[in-house]
């Protein structure tokens, strides 16, 4: 498979990652089984990875280093290609790790200076921290002008109540980003970071079928006493510019490193098959080129839309749609894997039985496919109409 082009720095760092997650198929076989058990794998320079990124250079005594290049994958074209390498080891485990993940976007779109540095500065203590990222409820999904999570006031704070779902590492979790409204109407949404220590917090674990390193868990809050400095934002921007943009902010930036995780998937899967059979002929072995093709010039779209968040040019439309084909092709990819395997591959290959697991939860990651199908048509109508 022909590599996409990528900056230098960015081909340097892609060939570091893929090192590291060499190390990962048995460490995920384990974390499938047992989900707590990322915590006998956070020596590997993997869950090191996580752990720095999108924490910027500041706040780091180490920060990664090769050769004449520093990086903090506050970069989404970084980031991505990081995701997507680790991924490709496995995706379960970089879901498990410790390390800002959705979190620290929000926090960096939204905190003042004042909470990016307390935040950022708990981040890089020693001592691993998982954080969540709470946006889903039971009763909403992910609508975030529908929330009903409430933040009333309560002296000179306030007091979050209700519940989310489908939130990952929550139960395991010592810090979080709440999505929660303080007023009616878009202008009414707050996020507030919570820690999972205060009293009235409580996530237990969801179980699933696949993913469950990404430990995904649903969460009440009966209560939680937020201070006025816990609201993002809430001195220094407008109600205009605080809870919802940094939900639309985080999803729009975090959504091309839900694709990469997608796409790494799908590489390892469709490797797999090749490894397995490399003597495929006629329309087997055109099957799987035509996968791979279609791999391909997703990871090339995926990486020049990442470039462009970066560079300040956002078109949500485009964003929705990678995700979406990002997403299709996991799953598209195991199923082919299973065809072209034979049925019993899944049961007599326990990894590539989770792969094919795993590939099931794209769908609901970061919106469903449906709503990134809206978000397309809404901007290609758009733009048509512009034109």
């Amino acid at each position: 498979m022909t590599e996409p082009p990528l900056p230098r720095r960015t081909e340097v760092l892609r060939s570091h990652v893929r090192d590291a997650a060499a190390q990962l198929r048995d460490a995920g076989m384990e974390i499938d089984r047992d989900p707590t058990a990322i915590d006998r794998w956070l020596h590997l320079p993997a869950a090191g990875l996580m752990r720095l990124s999108t924490i910027p250079v500041e706040y780091l005594d180490a920060p990664l280093r090769i050769g004449e290049h520093t990086y903090d994958m506050r970069s989404c074209l970084e980031h991505t290609v990081t995701i997507e390498e680790l991924s490709y080891g496995d995706a379960g485990f970089m879901l498990a790790c410790p390390g800002p993940l959705m979190s620290g976007v929000a926090v960096d779109a939204l905190g003042d200076d004042k909470q990016r540095h307390a935040y950022y500065e708990r981040l890089s203590r020693p001592e691993a921290t998982w954080t969540f990222f709470g946006l889903t409820e039971p009763a909403k999904g992910s609508a975030a002008t529908e929330l009903e999570t409430a933040l009333t006031p309560d002296g000179d704070g306030f007091r979050l109540s209700g519940a989310k779902r489908y939130v990952g590492n929550a139960a395991f979790a010592q810090l979080g980003v709440v999505f929660c409204r303080r007023a009616p109407g878009p202008l009414g949404i707050e996020a507030v970071l919570v820690d999972t220590r205060d009293p009235g917090f409580r996530a237990e674990l969801i179980p699933t079928v696949g993913m469950r390193g990404a430990r995904i868990s649903a969460i009440t809050l009966d209560g939680v006493r937020i201070e006025r400095e816990q609201v993002l934002g809430y001195d220094t921007l407008r109600p205009s510019r605080r809870g919802l943009v940094g939900a639309i902010r985080t999803l729009q930036r975090f959504r091309p490193v839900l694709a990469g995780t997608a796409l790494g998937l799908t590489r390892a899967v469709l490797d797999h098959v090749r490894r397995e059979r490399p003597a495929l002929a006629g329309t087997a072995r055109d099957r799987l080129e035509d996968l791979r093709d279609r791999l391909e010039a997703t990871r090339r779209q995926n990486y020049d839309i990442a470039a462009a968040i970066d560079a300040g040019k956002v078109r949500s439309d485009r964003i929705a749609g990678v995700k979406t084909r990002a997403a299709e092709l996991a799953e598209r990819a195991t199923l082919a894997a299973a065809d072209l395997l034979g049925p019993a591959s899944l049961l007599q290959d326990p990894w590539l039985g989770k792969l094919y697991r795993d590939a099931r939860a794209f769908e609901f990651m970061e919106g469903t496919g449906h709503i990134q199908r809206l978000a397309v048509f809404q901007g290609v109508a758009k733009h048509t109409f512009l034109a």
